[in-house]
Order: C-alpha cells, then structure tokens, then sequence
C-alpha cells in the first residue's frame, strides 16, 4: 500500500508503480458521481492517461441523459443512478446490454463494498457521501476523496477505519493535493503549519451591506474556478474554506493551531507547509482541476497532463493577505469545529447544506446563510467522541433544527 501519513514514498513503492505500468496492468476505477464537475474532469483525465486505467463503474443520481451518454462512451461493466425511479428509462436511454445497470443507494454502497476496484474515486457532493466513503475505505485499497464532506463529518471515524483497513485516503481538492505534494519526502513531525489559501470568492472586497444584497445569480458567479452549485456558493461565503481546514485537521492529523488561512487572489499557489526549520515549500499552478485529479489518479508519479502550464511571467505579482473572519464568519466557525471536533462537524455541514439550499431557492438572503449556521452550533448538544450512528442523528436533528431557523 501507497501510504502518505508522514509524507514520504519509498522506492519500494516508486518501484511497484512502475513494475505495473510497465506490465500493462490497468488500474479499475469506480467513478461515483460521474457526470458532475468533478467527475466530467475524471473521464477527461483518464482518457488522456491511456491505457493503465479504466472506469469499470459510474454513478449518478438524477442525471439520465449525461449518464447513459458515459455508459455509450466509456462501456463500465455497472452503472448505478441513486434515484431509483430513474432505473427504467437510464436502461433505455443507455442501450448497452454489457453493462449492468442498478438503481438505488444502497445498491451503489454494495457495489462500492464490493472492493473490486483499485481506487474509488469519491465526486459525490454533500453529507450524503459519507456512507459511500466509509464503505471504501472497509473494503480497503484507495479511496480519491472529492467528497470534503466525510471528512468534516466525521474525520475521526474515516482515519481510524483507514488505518484498520490499511486503506489509502487520497485528497482531490486543490488545496489538501497541494498539501500532499508539498510534504513529499518529508516528515509528518517536521511539520511547523499548513497554510491552505483561498481565492476569497467573488465579494471578498464587498462591504457587509452589499453582502446582504447579494443574489444566487452573483454568487454562483465564481471567478476563478468552474464547480457545482452548492460548493460556488460555499466559496462565496468562505465556508469552502472552513470545510477544508476541518478536513485538513484530520486527513494530515493536524491540530486545529497548525492550519491557517490566507487569501490569495491569483489562486496560483494552492497551499503551502511550513517545516520546523521555517522553510516552506508551496505548490503552485494553474486553477485546473484535472491537475490534482490526475496525481490522486497516478500518486505517487506524476504524468503529462491536458491541464495547461503556469506562466509566472503573464501572472506577475502573487499576493497574500489575512481572511476578514468578521465579514466572513463562516471561515471562524470552520476554526471552532475544527478544535472542538466531536459531532460538530457534522451539524456545521448539515446546518449549512440546508442554509444554502434556502438561499438558492430565495428563502434567505447571502448573509443568513452563516447566521443560521452558527445558530445550529450554538443550539445542538456536543458529544465528544461520538460513533457513526450518532454521527448520522446529529445530521438528521441540525437539518431539522436550520429549517427551524429559516
């Protein structure tokens, strides 16, 4: 197994790697959430690498025509929509009789329980993915984490079975790949702080009155990055970003006084860490998701890429500046969560995916989303070291209680 918990890779594993590219093995891959943003960038990407990987299943779960579409195209062996009502006409519209097609979300948990895949590439959004990423890692071998949302639910839980199970957790966010790259051949304990950076959205400069003012439409405008509905808005708020520094805190076992954030306009350099010797190493490219795909994909070797290369030149001037938590108070309960751990990431992600839906659907306005959300925190019983089942009520009870507060 590929481990990347103290930051290091062996030339035992380095010579593993290229024993199996150089066999012709390909690497099996179940896409879960296939035909998002995330997932689009995938297919892409695993088109361009050839010949040593291939999806043997994809998932979706309202998207018929885009699904069956992929089914034609990349010919998996199963195909799973997670709305079961819409099993019919994906058979229909799919039309390929070598592909068992399934409908259901406890059939896509079998097939991920399965463990016949090499890696499990996780691009379903939302606290509903937690299931999915724990049913990866107890059939072991790796799992490619886009879903940011198991671990801010329950982290603690995730890394422990990872650990049991001698199963891979490898982040697709940007940030957290920045991480991973930037440890290589490093020490876990030579780390002083991470340094996860952030675009600040596209009202970053704006005054808390034009905050209030601000429409779906305007929010779903990002400006750097392309991605779904519901992480622009999260970008929007910095709550993306809270999410990532919880997720951060578990996934490179961090305490919460070790990960800081910055805004950084460019969104060139993706994330830094600072060794005990004040060193610091960052990552840097263009804002291009295939890139980070692409090295959860072939970790730990990097291969030619369709993302485009970093001009610094055109880019000039790189700029850093600390988060406004006060106009953004998202990103400091993010930090809170982050320290307290227990269940109370699992309320901040419920509370927040219901405050976003409001505001999406015109029930709230932009500067509520983050009110109600600490409303929820404030509200909800803590328990410190809590098991899934309790993990799953606490997301069931703080959706209850943000609908309450709308």
């Amino acid at each position: 197994m590929l481990k990347f918990s103290n930051g290091v890779v062996s030339d035992a594993d380095m010579f593993y790697v290229r024993c199996a590219w150089e066999m012709d093995v390909a690497k099996s891959i179940a896409l879960l959430g296939s035909t998002g943003s995330i997932g689009r960038n995938v297919v892409e990407v695993v088109k361009n690498l050839g010949d040593g990987f291939r999806i043997e299943a994809l998932s979706a779960h309202k998207s018929v025509e885009t699904l069956a579409g992929q089914i034609r195209d990349i010919r998996p062996r199963l195909a799973v929509i997670t709305d079961e009502s819409l099993l019919k006409p994906l058979r229909e519209k799919a039309g390929a009789a070598d592909c068992e097609i399934l409908g259901g979300r406890d059939a896509l948990e079998s097939v991920v329980r399965s463990g016949g895949f090499d890696i499990v590439f996780h691009a379903i959004a939302g606290g509903v993915g937690l299931r999915y990423s724990m049913a990866a890692i107890e059939a072991g071998g790796t799992l490619a984490l886009a879903n940011k949302e198991s671990l801010v639910m329950a982290g603690r839980l995730l890394m422990d079975a990872a650990r049991r199970k001698g199963a891979d957790i490898l982040p697709v966010d940007s940030e957290h790949s920045a991480i991973l790259q930037s440890l290589a051949g490093n020490q876990h304990s030579a780390i002083k702080r991470v340094i996860v950076t952030a675009s600040g959205g596209p009202f970053y400069d704006c005054t808390p009155e034009r905050l209030d003012k601000v429409t779906p439409e305007e929010a779903l405008n990002h400006p750097t990055w392309t991605m779904g509905r519901k992480i622009t808005i999260d970008s929007a708020t910095l709550m993306n970003k809270a999410l990532e520094v919880i997720e951060a805190r578990w996934l490179f076992d961090l305490d919460a006084s070790q990960i800081e954030v910055l805004v950084h306009r460019q969104s060139v350099v993706h994330s830094m860490v600072e060794f005990c010797d004040n060193s610091v190493i960052a990552q840097m490219g263009v804002p291009d998701m295939r890139i980070p795909i692409q090295y959860a994909l072939t970790y730990p070797e990097r291969r030619r890429s369709v993302a485009p290369r970093l001009d610094m030149a055109a880019v000039g001037n790189l700029t850093f500046e600390e988060p406004d938590m006060e106009r953004f108070p998202a990103l400091r309960l993010g930090f809170e969560v982050a320290r307290r751990g227990g269940n109370s990431g699992a309320v901040l992600n419920a509370a927040n995916e219901v405050a976003v839906a409001a505001f999406l659907g015109g029930r709230i306005s932009f500067a509520k989303i983050s009110q109600i959300v600490e409303e929820v925190l404030k509200r909800h019983a803590f328990v410190e070291g809590p098991s899934l089942e309790e993990i799953y009520s606490a997301d069931s009870s703080a959706r209850l209680e943000a609908e309450k507060c709308l």
